[in-house]
Formats: structure tokens, sequence, C-alpha cells
């Protein structure tokens, strides 16, 4: 079964991980999120679940109005061309819906080998904007908490310019 909110927040109070939820209307894109910049402090994100034809899986997340070029991406990674992951795995690896993809995601992710790419564009920031595994909500947290829950999910991300 996948992780609810509160086991989201438990684990990162678990962590030592401080943050603040905002609840707003579902927001399925970063357009739809401009609306939120101006309110929350902090980077804002997108994240896309990717997969390639052999089956591997990468979770990018980027800065909002970061240009990723998936065709160099998986060049750099070294993966084949990528496609946008089918709902049913990413539910199953996951945890969340389209429209809701999220590093807290995850928390659902340990058993999963999925490659995590951190836009490098982020680390500008000392705070972070990501959904809380669903689209009604915005949890900020400190950018390198984000790092750390990354890590003690069992991923080792790389943080590279996606820009």
């Amino acid at each position: 079964m996948a992780a609810d909110r509160k086991t989201l927040f438990a684990r990162l109070d678990e962590l030592g991980i401080r943050t603040t939820t905002v609840e707003h209307a579902p927001m399925f894109t970063v357009e739809q999120s401009a609306s939120l910049r101006e309110s929350l402090p902090g980077a804002h994100t997108k994240n896309l679940f990717l997969v390639d034809k052999e089956g591997r899986m990468v979770l990018v997340v980027a800065k909002d109005d970061t240009r990723v070029d998936l065709k160099s991406l998986a060049n750099r990674l070294g993966l084949g061309r990528f496609s946008f992951s089918k709902a049913e795995l990413l539910e199953a690896v996951l945890g969340v819906p389209p429209g809701s993809v999220t590093p807290f995601g995850l928390i659902n992710a340990t058993a999963n080998p999925v490659i995590v790419v951190v836009d490098a564009a982020l680390m500008d920031f000392a705070e972070v904007n990501c959904h809380p595994l669903e689209n009604s909500a915005t949890t900020r947290l400190l950018t390198h908490d984000l790092i750390a829950f990354i890590k003690a999910c069992g991923h080792a991300p790389m943080v590279l310019p996606l820009g």
C-alpha cells in the first residue's frame, strides 16, 4: 500500500526535516501553479517520471522554468530514448497518479531502481516546494533536506545542470 501524506510527514519528522504545507486547489501543470510562485517562497519544481525502452526509470526533479532536453539527458545518463511513464507504472512505483509526480513519491519506491536526477538550478535556492503525494497542497522544505530525504529513501540523487 502506498504511503499517504500522514505517513510522509511522519517520515519527514523522523528524519528531522521541518516542512510547511499550504493547501490549494489541485494543480496538474506548472502553468496552473504559476500563481503559487508569488505567495510561496523558494524554488518551485516540475517533476517528470520517465522510462527508457529497457524499462529503466528516471525521476527528474527540475526547477519549474527549466527546459529539460530529454534526448540530451538520456544520452548523458547512457540510457535509451525516454517516454513518459504510463499511469499504472507511476502509481505502482511512486504511489501517485499523473499530475502528482513528486520526489516525495520516492518514499514508495524503496524497492525499485529509480534513477533520480535533480536540477542543479534548484541548489541555488535555500528552499524548494513539492507536492506532498497529492497535487492539492504544496510542501516547502530546505533544499538540502530534500536531498537528504531522497537519500533516506535509498536513492543516490545526481545533481546535474538541466537547462
